[in-house]
């Protein structure tokens, strides 16, 4: 997916309360950056990330992720990679192990923009994370990453999520909306 095709879904996307600001943000930095995409862009970057679900539709993997260490959805930078669900699938591979990861659709799931903190390779930055609804088409088993300490999957009960992030819970309440 290259820029104007992402801004072209950023523009049909319809974004729910929580994430109105994000898409007008979403949509200028695109617009206001050609290498939005490299993490060498240093006060931030597009990012990609999957809302994974199970070859049965009934649990969600969520990350709980080495170096922020909270949990997460899977994701990650895109590289130079302008083409956000191909980055989507591939993140969700590398961090879940499983090769077989088919979109449930090409569309935006959801969208968030959010402050990561300055580590030893970069300063402080925003991601503009772009994320969409893939779901596992095999029996593979989950293979743990240096990027993760766990990997869980949750069921359709929001007591099970192991996080109160409110990213996290409005990816939950739509998914259990498109289940």
């Amino acid at each position: 997916m290259h820029r104007q095709l992402l801004l072209e879904k950023l523009a049909i996307y319809h974004p729910s309360e929580q994430e109105v600001t994000f898409k007008r943000d979403m949509i200028a930095f695109v617009q206001a950056h050609p290498e939005c995409f490299e993490r060498s862009l240093l006060h931030g970057h597009v990012t990609a990330s999957a809302w994974l679900v199970n070859k049965e539709g009934t649990h969600v993997l969520l990350m709980h992720h080495a170096k922020l260490d909270t949990w997460l959805q899977l994701g990650g930078h895109c590289d130079g990679d302008s083409d956000v669900l191909r980055v989507a699938i591939k993140e969700a591979q590398e961090e879940s192990g499983i090769m077989h990861i088919v979109p449930v659709s090409e569309d935006i799931f959801d969208i968030d923009v959010h402050r990561i903190p300055a580590n030893s390779r970069e300063p402080e930055h925003d991601h503009y994370d772009v994320r969409f609804l893939l779901q596992v088409m095999s029996d593979e088993s989950v293979m743990i990453n240096k990027e993760s300490k766990a990997l869980r999957w949750v069921g359709k009960n929001i007591d099970e999520l192991p996080t109160g992030r409110p990213a996290i819970i409005r990816m939950f309440t739509k998914w259990l909306q498109v289940a």
